[in-house]
């Protein structure tokens, strides 16, 4: 193990969450020293581009894996409270729940910039003893308003405010990235194309494409974490990984909702569909969808649905389609089943791709490769933001102390699947 009082030159590969926690807790490991330890994040195309900045931010006790879920959790509250991000980056503690509903016929008219058109049908429903009854009966929270009695089957509680809690991943991405620069790293637009070893000794640079001007350049390394996500095999081609595209909409309600993120099981009717929405969907509807809803601060919710493999990994976050017949999906889905959400405003239409293990072991994959100096931190599925800073506190002692010393990861070394 080479002391940490050598020079270093250290290369980080994807600026998504993984990456910038990374960044951030190298230059907080007490054996950082910016004149002996250079640190760059190269990113293809922006900071939290990808899943990272468009992820529902979900923070969980009860999430995967195990042996990096309490470190990850416990530091989120450590940075919320460090650097205020309850106001920086929207962390608060969340109440989580599991919501069997029947979906309703969906009558809502959107136009192309999301905002409920003229005529729009407005709910008249009022909470009177018999939809309070079925609401109580159902076992749903009495500050979990903002579902329609009369969709309501049945809820069961899965996290409270001691297991759970948020973050908006964009803001919180960049304020890592941003605390990281504070620091002395470096960060640089730029494509890599290859990580170049010495012979069998290790890394010795990297070479990338640089964003604006297009030159190639070649940076020296002793250290290089891979953190590229879905690109991550695009990057160091060994890596079982692949990618997952997956869409999500953000909706201003119509009125303030209570914080909670909810899973959800909405039976469709048979004849369920629009027929006045811009964007009739391409494809038919499942008898059972499961959108997730997330409440988040600033009266602003968040939706996604399930995945999908029908477009191969662009070659960069700037060049993620998105399909707003699916993004269409979501809202008329959460839209069968809530009054604010089918009468609030829709803000932002995306898709992002999560990486995923190709192995039967599952990931993510966090550790040394076999070749000296390269380590891998990618594969974290839709974790990614939960365990950002367990991950990136981990990679600061595989580079600064030759190992992991925070959480026992064996099961996560990526040299069992190489």
């Amino acid at each position: 193990m080479e002391s940490a009082s050598d020079q270093k030159e250290i290369v980080i590969v994807g600026g998504g969450i993984i990456g910038c926690t990374s960044a951030y807790f190298l230059t907080r490991h007490p054996a950082y020293d910016p004149s002996k330890h250079k640190i760059t994040l190269l990113e293809a195309s922006k900071i939290a581009g990808g899943a990272s900045g468009k992820a529902g931010g979900l923070l969980a006790l009860w999430a995967y894996p195990t042996n990096i879920v309490l470190l990850s959790y416990r530091l989120h509250a450590q940075l919320a409270k460090e650097h205020s991000g309850e106001s920086r980056w929207g962390y608060r503690q969340i109440h989580c729940g599991q919501l069997a509903a029947k979906g309703r016929p969906n009558e809502t008219k959107q136009t192309l910039d999301g905002k409920p058109s003229d005529g729009q049908s407005v709910s008249l429903n009022k909470r009177d003893g018999k939809a309070l009854g079925k609401v109580i009966a159902a076992g749903l929270p009495k500050d979990l308003n903002w579902f329609a009695p009369e969709s309501v089957q049945s809820y069961y509680q899965m996290g409270d405010p001691n297991t759970t809690a948020q973050v908006h991943p964009y803001q919180f991405t960049i304020a890592m990235a941003d605390l990281a620069a504070q620091k002395g790293v470096k960060i640089i637009l730029g494509s890599v194309t290859s990580i170049d070893t010495a012979n069998g000794s290790g890394v010795k640079s990297v070479t990338y494409e640089d964003k604006a001007t297009k030159a190639s350049r070649t940076i020296p390394a002793t250290d290089v974490i891979v953190s590229a996500g879905p690109w991550t095999q695009r990057v160091y081609p060994p890596a079982p990984i692949s990618g997952m595209r997956a869409h999500s909409v953000t909706i201003t309600p119509s009125k303030p909702i209570s914080a909670y993120a909810i899973f959800t099981e909405i039976a469709l009717p048979p004849d369920f569909g629009q027929k006045n929405t811009f964007l009739k969907s391409k494809r038919p509807h499942s008898k059972t969808v499961t959108p997730e809803i997330y409440a988040r601060p600033n009266n602003e919710a968040y939706a996604c649905g399930e995945g999908d493999h029908l477009v191969p990994l662009p070659k960069t976050t700037e060049d993620v389609e998105t399909d707003l017949s699916r993004c269409q999906d979501i809202i008329d889905y959460v839209s069968s089943i809530s009054d604010e959400l089918r009468d609030g405003e829709v803000t932002v239409r995306q898709a992002c791709y999560l990486p995923n293990v190709e192995a039967a072991s599952g990931g993510p994959l966090i550790g040394q490769t076999g070749v000296k100096g390269l380590l891998l931190a990618t594969g974290h599925t839709c974790w990614g933001i939960q365990n950002g800073p367990g991950t990136g506190k981990l990679i600061s002692e595989f580079v600064f102390d030759g190992k992991a010393k925070s959480a026992s990861i064996g099961s996560l070394d990526p040299r069992k699947v190489l």
